[in-house]
């Protein structure tokens, strides 16, 4: 790593960089420091600079290929199995099924990122249009995840830019400045937990459009290679890993992990919000350790459900 200084005027900017290969391919991060620092100040802002360029250094090795622990044909075979088996084919949906699942999925995935409307008012929202006395932001992302998973039913793109700008934007229309639109450059994320320490870092802005043509490329290439669930859980953990929007990229990432499921002809899942904790430890275990099969898991023992959740 080095400290690159560019001079305009009176003003002298400093940016930390560092180069490496990845893939083939020669990756340069830049971090801003600041302007006119003192030497005490780069020494404090590079020291904070080296550990996020770490991080992203992390992370683009994640990224760069989304399966790197390739499960085993045993595992393929039976994951195979358990979707001839356990699975009912999205063809046997009819209208009041997916109707019911529109209600239960925008209500667990909403409440996943903290929204206070309950499960039997977002069906009273969806069948009735009885608005609830909770924020104008819950009540519109509740209606319009609904809206979403009808949109998915006639679209044809599997993967797509054109699919993740426009569910962003079904979802977030009425809520958000920025719906539909990925992170402008400069804009980065980093998440925290309660004691600072870092358990999130999305790809750098600059990078999200070519990371996820990257992705998509990854999809076409392995669709008829791998199972549906394997496909889909790799296509939304990296999704998350990318983290392409300034927000709502979770209920985008599982929005486009059932499109995956059902354009190969399996019905979709719904993440229960009860089951959140295994929920972030999964996308903890692929993230930090490129472990999908935790995801995989979860999915089936959420498919166990799905029966019972289409009943009224």
């Amino acid at each position: 790593m080095f400290v690159e200084k560019r001079e305009r005027g009176k003003s002298t900017k400093f940016y930390l960089v560092h180069s490496f290969r990845e893939a083939g391919k020669v990756i340069k991060i830049r971090r801003f420091l600041g302007t006119n620092l003192t030497k005490t100040e780069l020494a404090t802002k590079r020291k904070k600079a080296e550990h996020f360029i770490k991080e992203q250094i992390k992370h683009y090795e994640i990224i760069g290929n989304p399966l790197k622990q390739v499960l085993s044909d045993k595992e393929i075979k039976l994951l195979q199995t358990y979707q001839k088996q356990a699975i009912i084919k999205v063809h046997h949906l009819d209208e009041r099924d997916w109707k019911r699942f529109s209600e239960v999925f925008s209500y667990d995935t909403n409440a996943i990122e903290g929204s206070t409307v309950t499960k039997n008012e977002v069906i009273n929202l969806i069948e009735k249009n009885k608005i609830p006395n909770k924020s104008a932001e819950d009540i519109a992302e509740a209606r319009n995840v609904a809206e979403a998973v009808l949109y998915l039913r006639k679209a044809k793109d599997h993967v797509s830019l054109r699919l993740i700008k426009k569910l962003h934007y079904i979802v977030f229309k009425e809520s958000k400045s920025f719906a539909g639109k990925f992170r402008r450059k400069g804009v980065e994320v980093v998440v925290r937990d309660g004691l600072g320490n870092v358990v999130h870092t999305g790809a750098p802005s600059h990078k999200v459009s070519f990371l996820l043509e990257e992705l998509i490329q990854w999809y076409n290439k392995n669709k008829n290679k791998y199972p549906p669930i394997l496909l889909a859980a790799v296509v939304h953990n990296q999704f998350e890993n990318i983290h392409p929007f300034q927000d709502g990229n979770g209920r985008v990432g599982r929005l486009l992990l059932n499109n995956v499921l059902i354009k190969h002809g399996l019905p979709p899942v719904n993440i229960h919000y009860k089951n959140r904790i295994e929920y972030y430890h999964t996308l903890q275990e692929f993230e930090n350790k490129n472990n999908i099969k935790p995801t995989i898991e979860l999915i089936l023992k959420e498919y166990k459900k799905l029966k019972n959740d289409l009943k009224r």
